[in-house]
């Protein structure tokens, strides 16, 4: 029988300079990080099996404390800004030897594991951490070794070390607050502390493949996908409030995955072996398969409520947050693919909430239009979402990703374009936001509206209409769909005041116009000529 403490490679952690340690748990099983979990106090046993945890003031991503180590090997490819912010080599050093003092006598906990399914371009990494629920978590989200000699075997080239504990002094650190996200890609070690919040693990090896695979000709891509009988690929792009996880999640469609994939010359391969859904008011009728892995064995529920005597966990509670998360093995879902691949995708859906209610339900794209709306990444935020929004404003991400993006957002950009091409690829824009108006005068448009669409489109049944070109944004309106009001398709004809449509579309055009300048030197003519036109 192999106690918890013999599942682990010869290579110990002297290579990384953590010696001393107390007690390394390797490669912990989820029922005996369960054990750890609750012996420790970092979580509670919910109701049917779920973990329920806390993340105290840190309830998301602090994007202000991430940073890139800039070093001769790698700063010339990095697109440094305001995303992507240098931290110098010897900052990091200064640092990294006071977490190598802070790790001497601790307990932590290691999971050996691969990024993306494809062997091809799967990364090996190591998770270290001293909370067991994040170890939990580096178990649910990246490819797990199911056998032991692959774990034996296993040989990480990158190690993330994560320490919610260990807090940055930022007048000797160099860092911005107390929390820290640091990639050294030279060392290739990520460093985080200060944070309990689980996403930045998943995130920071996002990003690092982000870095990696676009200069192996992979497109990295922050989409969900799945297929239909036939095998035929989609991919949804969309930031949040957009609708990508709930009309992703389609029960004639199997799962590929939810978040985050790559395209290379074999096709669609998911980076992720689960699924990190924002849960706050989920719904079990209208995401019955999400919603069921909330009442599981394996699942983490992240600053989710739950009734202290009955253990049964409120999603309509935000009181911690209204980014309430849950984690769990996308095996936990009824209808996914087993392999986590997909062939290459037949259509591409591009969702945005337009709340100025100006942009059509669906359009179809060129491929210059669908470069353009990727290298914009658009979408509305609306009263209500965020603290001091009255309004709705306009909000841009660029590769529906930004944050994540190491490179320059051209070279995804010219990626997608090159397999839109090779591949013969449909693209679309989905507006799920509104119509007959902005917020608080118009409304949202009919869901309903937004699946008939989209099985159309999927279905092919878009293919052979009449299409009418909107003469603002240029984008191709189809005349008519089954299962939905010609006169919705259209958003001009949904307004009462064509005169205020107008104005409104004009203004949002502007705003496109205005955020597409920063890329305007790095794109074709066809691309910039494939904006708006005032």
């Amino acid at each position: 029988m192999i106690s918890e403490h013999e599942l682990h490679p010869s290579k110990n952690l002297d290579y990384l300079g953590i010696t001393n340690v107390n007690k390394i748990y390797w490669n912990l099983t989820t029922p005996i990080l369960y054990e750890q979990i609750i012996s420790r106090r970092e979580g509670l046993l919910a109701h049917l099996g779920p973990i329920v945890v806390r993340t105290g003031a840190i309830t998301g991503r602090s994007p202000n404390d991430k940073f890139t180590v800039k070093e001769e090997t790698t700063s010339d490819k990095i697109w440094w800004g305001s995303v992507n912010r240098p931290f110098e080599e010897t900052q990091f050093e200064n640092l990294w030897r006071r977490v190598q003092a802070y790790l001497q006598g601790n307990d932590i906990f290691v999971q050996d594991c691969f990024a993306g399914v494809d062997n091809h371009y799967s990364v090996p990494i190591r998770v270290i951490t001293e909370y067991a629920w994040h170890s939990l978590f580096a178990r649910n989200m990246f490819i797990r070794i199911k056998d032991e000699e692959g774990i034996m075997g296993h040989d990480p080239e990158y190690t993330v070390i994560d320490l919610p504990k260990f807090h940055a002094i930022p007048d000797d650190d160099g860092t911005n607050s107390e929390a820290f996200i640091l990639v050294n890609l030279k060392r290739k070690i990520i460093l985080i502390g200060g944070t309990s919040y689980a996403g930045e693990i998943k995130k920071s090896i996002f990003s690092l493949l982000n870095f990696l695979l676009p200069q192996q000709g992979v497109m990295s891509m922050h989409c969900s996908a799945n297929v239909n009988q036939e095998g035929h690929t989609a991919l949804f792009f969309g930031l949040s409030g957009t609708g990508k996880t709930t009309l992703s999640a389609d029960r004639n469609r199997p799962l590929i995955g939810d978040d985050e994939h790559g395209w290379s010359d074999n096709g669609i391969f998911n980076f992720e072996g689960g699924c990190y859904a924002k849960v706050i008011r989920l719904s079990e009728e209208a995401e019955p398969e999400i919603f069921a892995t909330t009442r599981k064995f394996g699942t983490i529920l992240e600053n989710v409520n739950i009734d202290s005597y009955w253990r049964r966990p409120d999603l309509d509670d935000a009181t911690f947050t209204e980014n309430t998360r849950a984690s769990y093995p996308i095996t936990h879902l009824d209808n996914y693919v087993e392999d986590s691949k997909g062939d290459h995708p037949k259509d591409i859906i591009f969702l945005t909430a337009d709340a100025f209610g100006v942009l059509p339900p669906i359009a179809r794209l060129t491929r210059e239009q669908a470069m353009y709306q990727f290298l914009l990444g658009y979408t509305a935020k609306v009263a209500g979402t965020e603290k001091g929004i009255s309004e709705p404003q306009a909000t841009f991400s660029t590769c529906f990703g930004a944050p994540f993006m190491p490179l320059h957002p051209s070279e995804y950009a010219k990626l997608l374009g090159q397999k839109i091409e090779k591949h013969n690829v449909k693209t679309w824009l989905v507006n799920t936001g509104w119509t007959g108006g902005p917020h608080g005068e118009g409304h949202r448009i009919s869901i309903k509206h937004t699946r008939a669409l989209l099985n159309a489109a999927l279905e092919g049944k878009l293919d052979e209409v009449e299409y009418e070109t909107d003469p603002v944004f240029g984008l191709a309106i189809p005349k008519e769909c089954p299962g939905v009001p010609s006169e919705v398709l259209n958003p001009r004809n949904t307004w009462g005041d064509k005169n205020a449509y107008n104005k409104k579309a004009a203004d949002l055009a502007g705003k496109f116009k205005e955020n597409f300048k920063q890329y305007e030197t790095f794109v074709s003519e066809q691309v910039k000529k494939a904006g708006p036109s005032l």
